[in-house]
């Protein structure tokens, strides 16, 4: 819908993606759109270079999150959260809503 906007379809993803769950990480992405991890991993590097997005290390999982710092950030998510309202309601439930784990198992803990 804005890639021609952002450059691509990836840091589109991205970003409406943040909208809605406020923060991920690569791998989830990568689940979620089925998308090779390398570009996720390239397209958060560039949002946080220029300072959209800066990141927060849990444990071994690299956390991604808004900057709040960035001066057009409320400007920013308003117009991504109205852009938002546009998508059918399929694709909001298959990609940006659904029932996800946040973080990911601590290793060898029993299910």
């Amino acid at each position: 819908m804005l890639e021609s906007l952002f450059g691509n379809a990836v840091i589109e993803k991205i970003l409406f993606y943040l909208v809605v769950n406020e923060e991920c990480y690569p791998s989830e992405l990568k689940e979620v759109f089925q998308t090779p991890l390398f570009s996720f991993q390239r397209g958060l590097a560039r949002l946080e270079k220029g300072g959209v997005i800066v990141s927060d290390r849990k444990g071994k999982t690299l956390l991604y999150q808004f900057n709040p710092r960035y001066p057009f950030l409320k400007e920013l998510k308003l117009f991504l959260e109205k852009a938002y309202d546009g998508f059918p309601q399929d694709i909001r439930d298959k990609y940006y809503e659904q029932m996800t784990r946040k973080r990911p198992r601590r290793q060898g803990k029993p299910l």
